[in-house]
């Protein structure tokens, strides 16, 4: 991660000392000479530079023989472009470039942790011979150019590498590959002269620095990777003009490059008075109204709970709300997937209790509503023979799109993901026996379930580390910590403004310490950064104190479901925060959109929260509360759910509302 990032920092320092040196010199150089340099009409030459790619979306199947056990999503590499190039300049101002490369667009995906807990790594080597006509436009007075055009790709390497710990590697070529891609790319360059200046022939090296986009760069025909990539580079071109001009000299005032002022790194701690290590929970868990399916297939996937008639006839959803086996082997919040993952028995159990209460299957289906309806019809024939409920309660109707779909009109990225959330059926009533326990008809999601987790090292219990415009001012960041002994942990590298740590871990078999914490990083300009502070931990015994989980579910890529809660909120929640309770609210995304807007995303949707739950405490009187609000977006660490199941997605993209009792 250093090095791609000192590699990127000296390419960007190299290319601008190049434009100022080439622009200095070619001032210098008229005012020496009575004559204008020679303007060739036609370039010819070659070129060389860094493709530095970056990958996003999501990728797991690799050939119809291979899949991953996890998807890679994000990823990065530097690999070569060679090109032969031609321009044609019939005057200074415009003209045209072409381009015959070959291009590659090779790289590393982000490493991922297999479910055996083992890392695995994906890299490709997938590259193309390339032809990019461009329109060249040089607009000052110098010899500073701008250059756009298409990019037709041709494909002539796919292959992969796969390595996860304790297997074999494995190498093969990518499926589905698309042989021609047509995409574009828009760049900037300057020519310099390095020809003496009465010479017919002409020969000017060119740094140049060019961004391809990512539209139409989806190299493969499934899943949803797409790359886009920056370019630096150096071209060297030769042409030979016919006549030389004389001129009167103009002499150009050298410009001073204002001073660039860095901001200084804020560094800050938050660690918990106490650290506990294990916390009884009791959660009203949010049902989502919603039952996914899988692509390809219109019965009900194997993962949703389904009863024969006897099991039927005596669940009950009370069952649910009991502790479960500690084998529960789903991953993270797997307590949480097995309530949800009975979704149907508790419809049908709740139908079966409220005679009178109806109910709306909305089946979707993409451009195929047809099939949508034959989704709900599946999840109308289980209920109805399951459950014995009287068919005439469920109207069953099909859509090509959710009503309220997660894929927008006009988006490109990550359709796939967004395709999988959008094959649906959607449950809805007018029975209040059935929704959220106040909102009434408005209420956009089923009446929640009571359950009770213990939670290892929750969220009050971890230490934060926050660097303020990280993200935009340091390369990366690690943090050292040590005791009073004089032994150190290590943490990082980390690149965002925020890091978290259990206070259990820095802790190990430690029931109390005082550690030196100590913040040292690497500014962008290349500046050490070093920023210290202490914290005392001590571990205590929380096993005994019931906590009180609360969620809010959010629609795709929406912050404002906020209207709808908060009565919710005021009149649920707020009441069973005592005087002197900590609460904690931590905002989540899903994976997909940019990682800069989900975390920005997230901390809106906690901070809304928070705002009316403050102001339903300061009615009721409440004193000493403390709020701790966070948005930690896609962080995949923190957030509660895994990503691989549109489910997972969905309930990721929540606000959560953590009450912990005074002690």
């Amino acid at each position: 991660m250093l090095l791609f990032h000192q590699s990127k920092r000296r390419i960007a320092i190299v290319l601008i000392t190049a434009v100022f040196a080439g622009t200095s010199g070619y001032a210098q150089d008229v005012t020496k000479k009575k004559i204008e340099r020679p303007q060739p009409v036609w370039w010819f030459g070659g070129s060389g530079a860094a493709n530095i790619n970056t990958y996003r979306g999501t990728t797991q199947m690799l050939n119809n023989s291979f899949s991953t056990p996890t998807a890679f999503h994000k990823g990065k590499g530097v690999r070569p472009y060679i090109s032969l190039l031609t321009e044609y300049r019939p005057n200074k101002i415009i003209g045209g470039m072409l381009n015959v490369a070959y291009d590659n667009r090779g790289g590393q995906f982000a490493t991922v942790m297999a479910p055996c807990n083992c890392a695995a790594d994906l890299s490709t080597n997938l590259s193309y011979i390339t032809v990019e006509p461009s329109l060249r436009i040089a607009p000052f007075a110098n010899q500073l150019y701008f250059f756009a055009g298409p990019t037709l790709s041709f494909n002539v390497s796919k292959a992969f590498t796969y390595t996860q710990e304790k297997q074999n590697e494995r190498r093969g070529e990518w499926s589905d590959v698309r042989n021609t891609i047509l995409s574009a790319q828009a760049g900037v360059g300057i020519d310099i002269p390095v020809s003496p200046i009465a010479s017919r022939t002409q020969m000017t090296i060119s740094p140049f620095l060019s961004f391809l986009t990512d539209l139409g760069h989806k190299p493969r025909a499934k899943e949803s990777w797409s790359y886009y990539t920056i370019r630096a580079g150096l071209a060297i071109k030769f042409g030979t003009s016919k006549k030389v001009i004389p001129v009167t000299p103009v002499v150009q005032e050298a410009v001073t490059p204002l001073a660039v002022i860095e901001k200084q790194v804020q560094f800050s701690i938050r660690a918990p008075k106490a650290v506990p290590v294990n916390r009884e929970v009791k959660e009203s868990f949010a049902l989502r109204s919603s039952v996914f399916f899988d692509q390809g297939s219109t019965e009900i996937p194997v993962r949703y709970v389904r009863l024969n008639n006897m099991e039927a006839a005596t669940f009950k959803e009370e069952q649910l709300q009991q502790n479960q086996p500690v084998n529960l082997n789903n991953g993270r919040s797997a307590r949480q997937l097995a309530v949800y993952h009975n979704i149907l028995n508790i419809l049908g159990d709740r139908m079966r209790a409220n005679p009178a209460t109806t109910i709306t299957l909305a089946g979707a289906s993409d451009k195929n509503p047809v099939e949508g309806k034959m989704l709900a019809e599946n999840i109308k024939q289980y209920l109805v023979n399951t459950f014995g409920i009287n068919g005439n309660r469920i109207v069953t109707e099909g859509r090509d799109k959710p009503l309220i779909p997660s894929q927008q009109p006009g988006g490109t990225k990550e359709l796939a993901l967004l395709k999988e959330g959008d094959r649906r059926v959607d449950i809805s009533s007018n029975s209040s026996e059935l929704l959220l326990q106040v909102g009434g008809n408005a209420s956009p999601f089923l009446k929640p379930v009571m359950i009770t987790d213990v939670h290892a090292d929750p969220l009050d219990s971890h230490v934060l580390f926050n660097v303020d415009g990280a993200d935009e001012l340091l390369n990366l960041w690690n943090v050292q910590v040590t005791d009073e002994l004089g032994n150190m942990q290590h943490y990082g590298p980390y690149t965002k403004d925020q890091a978290s740590v259990p206070g259990s871990t820095i802790l190990g078999n430690s029931a109390t310490g005082n550690y030196k914490i100590v913040m040292y990083g690497e500014t962008k300009s290349g500046k050490s950064v070093r920023k210290e502070s202490v914290v005392r931990l001590v571990k205590v015994d929380d096993s005994k104190q019931q906590g009180l989980r609360y969620s809010i579910l959010f629609d795709f890529d929406n912050s404002k479901s906020l209207a709808s809660y908060e009565t919710f909120l005021k009149s649920i929640v707020a009441p069973l925060i005592s005087d002197n309770s900590t609460v904690v609210i931590h905002g989540h995304t899903d994976i997909i959109g940019e990682e800069k807007h989900n975390q920005a995303l997230s901390l809106e949707r906690a901070t809304g929260a928070q705002k009316i739950l403050e102001s339903a405490l300061l009615k009721a009187g409440r004193k000493g509360v403390i709020f701790e609000t966070f948005g930690f977006g896609e962080n995949v660490l923190l957030s509660p759910f895994e990503n691989n199941l549109p489910e997972e997605r969905f309930y990721n993209r929540t606000v959560i509302i953590d009450i912990i009792p005074a002690k």
